[in-house]
């Protein structure tokens, strides 16, 4: 027994410090990997199925599919009224919103991390959207949320009739400063959204936040010592620090605004209203085909401008 215990404390030894990250990185995973198998694999297959079939919902229960090819698919893209449009608008917004909630999530996660009086009613403040993001209290916010909208713009409206002054007249002033009409168009397009924007931060300011308060003090110190300034030392030191992280909220991001476009309610609405279970499937892997080419496309970039300390 006692020979056997140290032959396996020798093989044991002969781990590296790689394999040892290896297998806790493993075992970190097993969970979410154990779920994917038994929950998710057979509703791939089943979808894949579906959109290549012609579902009929049985009277006496069940449904019978008749395989179509890729008929469900030719519907989507080139008869649909609607599925083109909305698959466009949320790929634009996507990709309009993610880098501004990045870098927003940034700047809010670095004055959350600075020292004043009452930092953790703020961070709360700005986790609370999380909270109150379900169920009627969503309801009830959004529905705040357009009547907010609408005064302010009747305000916004009524006040441009007396004074003359409206949006128009301050989008005039900007590009006669030579800004670009495409900028302009991306900044009024981000103002109208400033509320969701903002609510769909609160997660990657969380994350951020953990980010920088895992950056080592000694760096900081250091870059003190050096006389670097406060701009060199984000640039130089923090900003490199987070990078990682940076990787981790774009895939987040990406994703939360992919769950929550029109084109899900949209292939939500053809399986469970129309009962088209065929033409929803074909919807969700097309939208999910194009989001992982998105995401392989923008991890494979920002993974070689990543910085990893360790």
């Amino acid at each position: 027994m006692a020979i056997n215990k140290k032959i396996k404390a020798a093989k044991h030894d002969k781990l590296t410090l790689r394999h040892k990250r290896a297998i806790v990185g493993l075992l970190f995973i097993s969970p979410w990997f154990l779920g994917f198998l038994i929950y998710y694999v057979r509703s791939l297959f089943i979808t894949i199925s579906f959109s290549l079939s012609k579902i009929n919902i049985a009277e006496s229960g069940g449904y019978t599919s008749q395989f179509i090819g890729l008929n469900n698919f030719k519907y989507a893209l080139f008869q649909d009224a609607n599925f083109n449009q909305l698959f466009v608008n949320s790929i634009i917004d996507i990709l309009i919103d993610v880098p501004f909630i990045i870098f927003f999530s940034l700047f809010i996660a670095l004055l959350l991390n600075s020292k004043f009086r009452g930092r953790g009613l703020v961070r709360a403040i700005f986790f609370l959207p999380i909270l109150l993001g379900s169920g009627a209290v969503a309801n009830t916010l959004l529905l705040a949320t357009q009547n907010i909208q609408g005064g302010a713009g009747a305000v916004a409206s009524e006040m441009s009739g007396i004074s003359g002054v409206n949006i128009d007249y301050f989008l005039s002033i900007f590009t006669d400063l030579g800004l670009p009409d495409k900028l302009l168009d991306y900044i009024v397009d981000l103002i109208g959204r400033i509320f969701d924007i903002v609510r769909a931060s609160s997660v990657q300011i969380i994350i951020f936040i953990a980010a920088l308060q895992s950056v080592p003090h000694s760096l900081y110190e250091v870059s003190n010592i050096e006389g670097a300034t406060t701009y060199e030392t984000f640039w130089k030191v923090t900003f490199p620090m987070v990078s990682p992280l940076i990787l981790t909220n774009v895939v987040y991001t990406i994703v939360d605004s992919f769950v929550g476009s029109l084109v899900v309610d949209t292939a939500y609405e053809a399986a469970f209203v129309n009962y088209n279970y065929g033409l929803s499937s074909a919807m969700s892997i097309l939208s999910t085909a194009v989001v992982c080419v998105i995401l392989v496309t923008v991890g494979t970039i920002l993974t070689r401008k990543t910085f990893y300390y360790n």
